[in-house]
C-alpha cells in the first residue's frame, strides 16, 4: 500500500427537499383543508476517525463527497426522508484544514471521534405549516435550503511517542528495524526512506512507538533534498533520539545541520526533549572514535550516546532513555487530565 499524507478533496452537504402543496380530498370530509407535508432535510458531511488505517491513500482516488439531497414533502402530512450523510473516515493524527491550507478545522487524534463538518439544508415548509384561521387554504410552500460545500485539506501526522531524526545514511531505518517488528527498506545509498514508518518498541515488559522520517540535509526547510515536510510526523512525538553517522566526516557539523533544520522548521520541534547517539561506532576506530564523540560532545552540549544498530551495541540504553522520557510525559499527561476532570467551581 502506497503512503499519502496529505490530501485535497471536495465536501458538500445535501440540500434541503421542497415543502409539498397538497389537500385532503376524502369522501364524506367536508371540508379537507392542506395536508403538504415538509421537505426531508440534506445529508450532513461527518469526518470519523477510524482503526485500520494508516494512510490517505483512498483519497488519492476519490476527490469529491457529496451528501444525499432530502425527499421532498408528500400529501397526507408526509414529511420527507433525511438525507443519506456523507462520512470521510480518516486515521488517527489526521487534522483537517480550510482550503486556505492554514485554518484548522479539526485534528482527529483518537479512534471513534467523530465531528460534523457541514450540516445539510433545512426542509422546506409545506403548505400544512401556513394554515391559519384566516389562510385556511394557502397554497404556498417553502423551496428547500441549500446544502454548505467546501474544499478541504486532510494532513496525516502519524501518533508516535518517539522519533528518529538524522541526516541520510544516519542508520535509522537500521536502527527502527533492529528494535521493532517494522520492515523498512535500507540501502547505502541516500534517500533510501522516502516515507515515514512506524515501529512498536519493547523494552523491559513495556511499550512505545518510534517514527521514521527520511533524512534532513541541509537546507532542507527551503526544499532541499526530500524537504521538510515529513517533520510534521514526529511534532506529535514526545522525544527525539538524534542519530548522527560515526563515519561522517564531523559529527558536531552532522548535528548542527540536522538541528538548524528543527529550528528553521519551528513548531517546538528544536524544544523537545532529545537523545542524541553517535551510530556505527563499530565500523570506527577507537581514535576516530574519541574523535566524533568530542566534536559531537561540543556541538550538542551533552554525553552523547554510543550505539551500533547492526552489533546491538548501546541500542538497550537508548531505547531505555527514551522510555524514561516517554513515561515520564506520559504521568504528566494523566494528571493534568485527572486535575482538569476532578476540579469543580
Amino acid at each position: 500500500m502506497k503512503f499519502l499524507d496529505q490530501a485535497k478533496v471536495y465536501v458538500r452537504s445535501g440540500d434541503g427537499g421542497a415543502g409539498c402543496v397538497s389537500f385532503r380530498r376524502e369522501k364524506f370530509i367536508e371540508f379537507g383543508g392542506p395536508n403538504g407535508g415538509d421537505g426531508g432535510r440534506g445529508g450532513d458531511v461527518w469526518i470519523e476517525c477510524v482503526d485500520g488505517l494508516n494512510t490517505l491513500i483512498d483519497y488519492r482516488y476519490q476527490q469529491h463527497f457529496k451528501a444525499k439531497k432530502g425527499d421532498h414533502g408528500r400529501g397526507a402530512n408526509c414529511t420527507g426522508a433525511k438525507g443519506a450523510d456523507a462520512v470521510l473516515r480518516v486515521p488517527a493524527g489526521t487534522q483537517i484544514f480550510d482550503e486556505d491550507d492554514e485554518t484548522l478545522l479539526a485534528d482527529m487524534t483518537e479512534v471513534g471521534q467523530r465531528i460534523c463538518l457541514l450540516r445539510g439544508g433545512n426542509g422546506g415548509f409545506g403548505n400544512a405549516q401556513f394554515k391559519t384561521s384566516t389562510n385556511q387554504a394557502p397554497r404556498r410552500a417553502n423551496p428547500g435550503l441549500e446544502g454548505e460545500e467546501k474544499w478541504i485539506w486532510l494532513r496525516l501526522k502519524l501518533i508516535a511517542d518517539a522519533g528518529l531524526v538524522g541526516l541520510p545514511n544516519a542508520g535509522k531505518s537500521t536502527f527502527l528495524a533492529a528494535t521493532t517488528a517494522a520492515k523498512p527498506k535500507i540501502a547505502d545509498y541516500p534517500f533510501t526512506t522516502l516515507h515515514p514508518g512506524l515501529g512498536v518498541v519493547r523494552v523491559d515488559g513495556r511499550e512505545f512507538v518510534l517514527a521514521d522520517i527520511p533524512g534532513l540535509i541541509e537546507g532542507a526547510h527551503e526544499g532541499v533534498g526530500i524537504g521538510d515536510r515529513f517533520l510534521g510526523h514526529v511534532e506529535r512525538c514526545r522525544a527525539l533520539l538524534h542519530l548522527v553517522d560515526g563515519s561522517s566526516m564531523d559529527a558536531g557539523k552532522a548535528y548542527e545541520t540536522v538541528r538548524g533544520e528543527l529550528e528553521a522548521y519551528g513548531n517546538g520541534l528544536d524544544e523537545k526533549p532529545e537523545i542524541v547517539a553517535l551510530s556505527k561506532v563499530d565500523a570506527l576506530t577507537p581514535e576516530f572514535l574519541d574523535e566524533q564523540k568530542a566534536r559531537l560532545k561540543a556541538a550538542c552540549g551533552q554525553e552523547p550516546l554510543l550505539l551500533s544498530a547492526q552489533s546491538g551495541q548501546g541500542v538497550q540504553e537508548a531505547l531505555r532513555a527514551l522510555l524514561s522520557i516517554v513515561e515520564g510525559a506520559r504521568a504528566e499527561e494523566k494528571e493534568a487530565e485527572t486535575a482538569h476532570q476532578t476540579w469543580q467551581p
